[in-house]
């Protein structure tokens, strides 16, 4: 049984009248895949998958921005209350910074019964699910819900199915609808076929355009609903499981048409021209299934899809065709049933007389054997005429041809084929293919293919595709150059490109960048970036970059924006870090990890300023800023007592522990060097303050908190000092060396925090 609590929100998409409210909408997500529904449920394959497609959708086509979606993978109980807890404080965050309206998606994906959410062996009660759902401070709250019994959670309000959604601007809209994959008694399904379930398939299929029926380049709640129903209906009849049938429950008041995505977010997009009809299965560069839709003819569809590689299978009037195409920046793609080739086709022999000359499966008259000077002087020529050719073994100064097919191609100068390279070409001087490479090019000089590299190319100077590379890749002293998608190796002394999406690996000298997601590792000396996303390693002697990185960052300087995983380097920024930072200095907006640096800075942790007095000092500031648990204090210090004679300067690492709503612990280590005021450079100053300190604080409110604690101090003096004892508290002083003294006492300190 499949259990899948999606809750999901609408997006709304303001027309050009209201552009100045839909301005002031912020839309934040939370997100969650869980496989794991305990030890009495069979653990789920793609759980994780859904949750994270969803946000790729919200990302790309629903306004969504990074720093507001919360994604989830893995947690019990907790981590998902912990979840709501987070979206509570953004929701409070941009309400104060002023947005005039507050939307919010709800995303679960997982197990579940009639009772709640299931969550490695947990539960979440629905009622509880449903008072933290009502909790949030937003105007919209849409929940969609794809798992086995989905519709108990509707049902527990009284909710019922109403027969229409609402229409017009989402702008005036407040209120939260539930969608459900199934009803009450039903099981939701997932399919290996799909990679995913089939409710949330369709849903994102729908959401990406293929729901948009008045073809306006908007979905609505109400296009996208309904075409996820009639398709995970008609899917699931056939199953083992039974037919799905998703539900929903509406409580909305206002005017307005709630848009869930706008397919012009995109700057690249996919049509479906006029005349192609039949059911389309959209893939990208790794095979992932990203839309599934039945294409009538007569009218134009639009899909949002992300620039990159893509191969699309059409099944129609009984036959089966693929295309292969690329979506670039800028751009809307036409795709045309003169775009699709048929697959799985025999190879053929002409009829007539003569005896005839074998055909490939393309359509190509076969010659096994080539021998030429150049393409135009050469037995294909005499042969074939200027009928399209494909070789076994060709041999000359240039050689040239249609294709060459599981063969070898050897050329003094070079090789230049019209389509396809299925084999090994080799030259001197420069191997050129008009489309894919299924094989080895080996040059000294350059390769260029038009189409994909399913293999290598090897060269000394440059290699160059314009489609996607997979398999052992490009390899290089001088540069590689990929136009599509990268699945494999790119070595060179001098620098990496893959213009979308990299899975392998990028070494070089010089400089990797990935336009799309690079899934691999990243080693270089010099700088490796990323346009997207990273997931495995970048690694470098001096700069890492990536907006979004699954995995570790190694180098002088590290610059992510989502991060989970590691940056570890000098210098690493971060948007919003799930795991650990390790550097000198640790800079990102929110860590839900471990910051560990000497300067860590986090912009929605920690910053206060404390004042306080101490035994050693009766005046002291301190700055303290860091993240949620771990901090970085600076320390400075003057005493009346002693006539303003000396003054310490320090720093400090330390932890915060929460305890209740106003009480928290904070314990630090902390070094001083103690100062002469009348000559800070004398033997006077030879005095370094080391001390453990613990902090009892009650926050009186927001922002004011008192604080006392112990204190533990060890002090060094050198030389002959002015000050030889820097507290009035009893000492035990140690004499090391000749010229050295430790002194050690238990001290206190109370004070103030702003």
């Amino acid at each position: 049984m499949r259990a899948l609590v999606i809750l999901l929100f609408a997006l709304g998409a303001a027309t050009p009248a209201h552009a100045a409210e839909a301005a002031a909408v912020r839309r934040l997500a939370l997100l969650v895949g869980v496989n794991d529904g305990g030890p009495e449920r069979v653990r789920l394959r793609y759980a994780e998958t859904d949750a994270k497609a969803f946000s790729t959708v919200l990302s790309e086509l629903g306004g969504v921005l990074p720093q507001d979606r919360v994604l989830l993978t893995d947690v019990d109980r907790a981590g998902v209350l912990a979840g709501f807890d987070r979206v509570r404080r953004l929701a409070e965050g941009v309400r104060t910074a002023g947005a005039r309206r507050v939307e919010v998606l709800l995303y679960y994906s997982g197990h579940s019964d009639d009772e709640g959410l299931l969550l490695k062996g947990q539960r979440l009660d629905y009622g509880e699910l449903r008072r933290s759902l009502e909790g949030l401070p937003a105007d919209v709250r849409i929940a969609v819900l794809d798992s086995c019994a989905s519709g108990a959670f509707a049902r527990k309000k009284g909710g019922v199915s109403r027969p229409a959604f609402l229409v017009d601007s989402a702008i005036q809209v407040k209120g939260h609808a539930i969608l459900t994959s199934s009803s009450a008694d039903e099981a939701s399904q997932e399919s290996d076929r799909l990679g995913g379930s089939f409710f949330t398939h369709h849903l994102l299929s729908g959401l990406r355009g293929a729901a948009d029926v008045t073809h306006d380049g908007r979905v609505t709640l109400t296009e996208a609903y309904q075409f996820a129903f009639h398709e995970t209906l008609a899917r699931t009849e056939r199953t083992q499981g039974g037919a799905q049938h998703p539900n929903y429950d509406i409580e909305l008041a206002g005017t307005g048409d709630l848009v869930m995505t706008d397919l012009r977010a995109t700057t690249a997009g996919l049509v479906l021209t006029e005349p192609l009809e039949g059911r389309l299965y959209v893939r990208d560069a790794v095979g992932t299934l990203v839309v599934e839709v039945q294409k009538q003819s007569g009218r134009a569809t639009e899909l949002g899809l992300a620039p990159g590689a893509y191969r699309a299978r059409r099944e129609w009037d009984g036959g089966v065709s693929e295309a292969a195409f690329t979506l670039k920046e800028g751009m809307r793609t036409p795709l045309a049933p003169g775009d699709f080739l048929g697959v799985g086709h025999e190879a053929t022999v002409m009829r007539g007389g003569g005896g005839g000359m074998a055909l490939s499966p393309q359509g190509r008259t076969m010659l096994p054997v080539n021998l030429s000077l150049v393409p135009s002087m050469s037995t294909n020529t005499l042969r074939a005429g200027r009928a399209q050719v494909e070789n076994r073994f060709a041999l000359g100064v240039v050689n040239g041809g249609a294709a060459l097919g599981g063969g070898l191609a050897l050329g003094l100068a070079g090789n230049v084929y019209d389509a396809e390279v299925s084999g090994l070409a080799m030259a001197l001087g420069f191997n050129t293919s008009g489309a894919d490479v299924d094989g080895a090019q080996l040059s000294l000089v350059t390769n260029v293919a038009g189409g994909a590299v399913r293999g290598a190319q090897a060269s000394l100077g440059l290699n160059v595709s314009n489609g996607d590379v997979d398999g052992v890749g490009q390899l290089a002293l001088g540069a590689n150059v990929a136009r599509g998608a990268l699945g494999g190796v790119q070595a060179a002394l001098g620098a990496n490109v893959t213009t979308s999406d990299a899975t392998g690996v990028q070494l070089s000298l010089g400089v990797n960048h990935a336009n799309g997601t690079m899934k691999g590792v990243q080693f270089t000396l010099g700088a490796n970036s990323v346009a997207t996303a990273a997931r495995g390693i970048q690694g470098s002697v001096l700069l890492n970059r990536a907006p979004s990185l699954t995995g570790m960052q190694l180098g002088l300087i590290n610059v992510g924006g989502d991060v989970s995983g590691m940056q570890l380097g000098l210098i690493n920024v971060a948007d919003t870090v799930h795991g650990m930072q390790l550097g000198l200095i640790n800079v990102s907006d929110e860590v839900n990890g471990v910051p560990v640096g000497l300067v860590s800075y986090e912009k929605k942790g920690q910053l206060h300023l404390e004042l306080f007095g101490s035994d050693v000092q009766l005046t002291n500031l301190a700055l303290k800023f860091g993240g949620k648990h771990f901090y970085t204090t600076l320390l400075a210090g003057i005493g009346p007592d002693d006539r303003f004679q000396r003054f310490s300067l320090g720093l400090g690492l330390g932890g915060h522990i929460p305890l209740g709503s106003r009480f928290w612990v904070d314990v630090d280590v902390a070094a001083s060097q103690v100062l002469s005021t009348r000559d800070p450079f004398s033997s006077a100053s030879n005095n370094l303050l080391s001390q453990a300190r613990a902090m009892l604080g009650f926050q009186v409110m927001p922002r004011l908190a008192v604080f006392a604690g112990p204190t533990y101090n060890v002090a060094f003096t050198w030389g002959e000092p002015e000050f030889a004892k820097l507290t009035t508290l009893p000492v035990r002083s140690h004499t090391i060396g000749t010229d050295t003294r430790m002194q050690r006492w238990p001290g206190f300190q109370v004070g103030v925090r702003l």
